[in-house]
């Protein structure tokens, strides 16, 4: 377990790239503010040294600078993005909220958005692509097949084999199980145990019926546990008639290799000659191929002067039986997998079973392709670092692998490749690989609390399509925060380039602190929670994940930032240097009327731009804007509370009444800026593969002919 203390908490993908916008924006805003406050002054100063000089000095002019301050101050705090870490965490705790209601416990916050951005799934088999609801399906026993499909199969046995080897194959059924019968409350006969010990015993129990008053009459001397690395368990125990007998059950190919006799149809151990363990290797293959789990079940007859303490043998046994477990693939999983691959992600299935087994349930699911890899356990842990890397990519599915193992593969696609690695895991010894998985996955059903702890997600009902669900609500937070930060960027450049012209024109900021600490609002807190809460889409699963190198603010990003930012500033100078003559304002309040028109037009701007924001490549951004009621809630909260400060709010906004007129005017303006949306949208942006593409991705081949 000295693996799970390697390392540390690593930050997300999304983390480090957030750490650098928030840095670079928050630099730009210092520079913007001390530069509009340095004008400011040095205006203020030269103004008053030729007036009334720089010797006189009254309270006014005190007051004078200190505003200069605040509106220094208040451009930082609009620059400086405070409301990113609340938009990240409204729709990490929302997208968390969604995927409880789909099974999917989250109990690390950052894990929805890394599993967004997860190019690779090292998922296991049983359980989570499978029903884990075994049932054994075939078996083996003195040279002869039979297909477990009806009632009749302890008569159709009976028939091949004399009792005596039956009454070998139960007692090494009932003796060497983990599994046990329990009686429920209504007089109901349950079985209690792992998915594979409950198929053997319910197998064993179809075959009696009950216990022959033999079993009972055996005594137990020594239990040795199902153990992963030896992949086999034994039981030691002392028969009526004085001897001791060893029974052991574990994976095919390893049981096999300890015998050197087999059961013939008469119950006698007969010698084990090459031309039939090939037989029975072939047997184990085709079992494999049908994608039956295969296990097999020896016997080992010994003195009674055995050292307690000792090992079970591991040579001398005599083959009793080989069973074949079916465990049907779960409905759904081949087009969740398929999903996998449409988005982009590598499924690679990690398994301890036969090499065949897992091939055919791969192949069955989707995941293993012709120029797939299917590669073993030992032989992938004996490869060298250069062998692996050149393996790596190609590896789609482990067999007899063991937990280090599926530890090496994570450890080797996150340092050699940078890739983002999710992990499937539900046993103790998986602890270690999902703690240096970047997104570990346990199993809510079948998953142990080892693993359980060491998971930043735990799939409650063990299934594979609940973890595409939490990949499509992680690309969902990612492109939430992307459509904020885009939204984010929008008001920050018209804030600071229009207060800092002004500034330097005409020694004033059109935008007082008040005005612009109400934007921010807009901005960072109203806006966060309407962008931030938008649900994933089907295209958000029809695209690359985003790699970690990627830049967090696209080519389309900038696009959209850059056309609406210089819309916004033509319209607010427009006002700003020709408000009174082309609306033909005057009087003595025209000063004040056009300043309340320019705050008003940028507030407008920038609740159309909200729902602009909403898709950064579609035109449609009304499309599910009606069941989105958070974003409509938002929307009418912004404008109902632009018209208190406008109508109710002058003194302390700084604001005065405005006319229908300019009402409409400023709601025009506004608006507008869908239709420049919509032309910033038909712009191509970027050469080559990445051309017009959503949000800045590049789409996967849908066929050939997009190749």
């Amino acid at each position: 377990m000295s693996t799970l203390s390697e390392g540390g908490e690593d930050e997300t993908p999304l983390q480090v790239k957030l750490n650098g916008v928030a840095t670079v924006i928050g630099k730009i805003g210092l520079v913007f503010a001390i530069l509009t406050f340095l004008v400011l002054l040095v205006r203020f100063l030269i103004d008053k040294g030729m007036t009334v000089g720089l010797l006189k000095w009254y309270s006014t002019d005190a007051l004078t600078i200190v505003n200069y301050f605040a509106t220094a101050v208040t451009i930082i705090v609009v620059a400086v993005p405070e409301g990113l870490p609340l938009a990240v965490t409204l729709s990490l705790a929302f997208a968390m909220k969604k995927l409880m209601n789909d099974k999917a416990l989250v109990r690390h916050l950052s894990a929805c958005e890394t599993m967004g951005s997860a190019g690779t799934i090292c998922t296991d088999k049983t359980g989570t692509l499978t029903t884990n609801h075994m049932v054994v399906d075939k078996i083996w026993i003195s040279e002869v097949s039979k297909s477990v499909t009806s009632n009749t199969i302890s008569g159709e046995l009976n028939s091949v084999v004399s009792s005596r080897t039956l009454s070998l194959l139960l007692q090494g059924i009932f003796e060497n199980t983990s599994a046990e019968v329990v009686k429920e409350k209504d007089g109901k006969q349950t079985v209690l145990g792992t998915p594979t010990e409950r198929a053997i015993l319910e197998f064993g129990l179809g075959l009696e019926g009950v216990h022959d008053a033999e079993y009972s009459a055996c005594t137990k001397v020594k239990v040795e546990p199902f153990n992963s690395v030896k992949k086999k368990m034994a039981v030691l125990i002392s028969l009526p008639s004085g001897t001791s007998r060893w029974f052991c059950k574990g994976a095919s190919e390893i049981i096999l290799q300890m015998c050197d006799m087999m059961v013939d149809g008469d119950g006698n151990a007969i010698p084990l000659s090459e031309a039939q363990r090939k037989n029975i290797l072939d047997t184990i293959n085709s079992f494999a191929s049908d994608a039956l789990r295969t296990l097999c079940l020896a016997y080992k007859e010994v003195d009674d002067d055995i050292d307690d303490n000792a090992d079970s043998p591991t040579s001398g046994f005599t083959l009793i039986a080989i069973f074949g477990i079916k465990d049907p693939v779960r409905p759904g999983v081949k087009d969740a997998v398929k999903t996998c691959m449409s988005a982009g992600i590598t499924v690679r299935m990690v398994t301890g079973d036969n090499i065949n087994t897992a091939k055919a349930i791969a192949k069955e699911c989707g995941i293993l392709t012709e120029d797939g890899v299917a590669i073993e356990g030992p032989e992938f842990h004996s490869k060298s670092p250069e062998e692996m890397r050149d393996l790596i990519p190609n590896i789609q599915v482990m067999a007899r692998s063991l937990p280090l193992d599926k530890h090496t593969l994570v450890t080797n696609l996150r340092g050699m490749f940078d890739e983002v690695v999710s992990v499937t895991g539900d046993g103790t010894n998986d602890a270690p690989a999902l703690h240096e998985a970047d997104i570990g996955l346990a199993m809510g059903i079948a998953g142990t609390e080892v693993a359980k702890e060491s998971a930043d997600v735990i799939v409650l009902d063990d299934n594979f399509t609940t973890i595409i669900n939490v990949a499509r609500w992680g690309r969902a937070v990612y492109i939430n925060i992307q459509k904020f930060v885009q939204f984010q960027l929008t008001v920050n450049i018209v804030a600071l380039v229009i207060n800092f012209v002004s500034a330097c024109i005409t020694g004033s900021a059109p935008l007082t602190a008040v005005q612009l600490l109400w934007v921010n609002m807009i901005m960072d807190t109203l806006g966060a929670l309407a962008l931030a809460t938008e649900p994933p889409n089907d295209e958000m699963m029809k695209r690359p994940p985003v790699r970690k190198g990627e830049s967090f603010i696209t080519k389309v990003m900038w696009r959209n930032i850059m056309g609406q930012s210089l819309y916004q500033l033509f319209v607010l100078g427009a006002l700003m240097f020709g408000g009174e003559s082309l609306l033909n304002i005057k009087g003595a309040d025209s000063k004040s009327i056009i300043n309340t028109l320019i705050f008003n037009s940028f507030v407008f701007c920038q609740v159309f731009n909200e729902i602009n924001s909403r898709e950064m490549q579609k035109i449609n951004v009304f499309r599910g804007i009606i069941s989105n009621w958070i974003f409509i809630a938002v929307i009418a909260a912004t404008v109902a509370f632009q018209v208190v400060i406008i109508e109710f709010l002058g003194t302390f906004a700084s604001t005065v009444p405005l006319n229908w007129q300019h009402w409409l005017l400023s709601v025009g303006l506004g608006s507008i800026s869908l239709i420049v949306g919509v032309i910033l949208k038909c712009i191509p942006v970027g050469s080559g593969e990445t051309s017009a593409t959503p949000n800045g991705y590049r789409p996967l081949a849908n066929g050939p002919d997009d190749i």
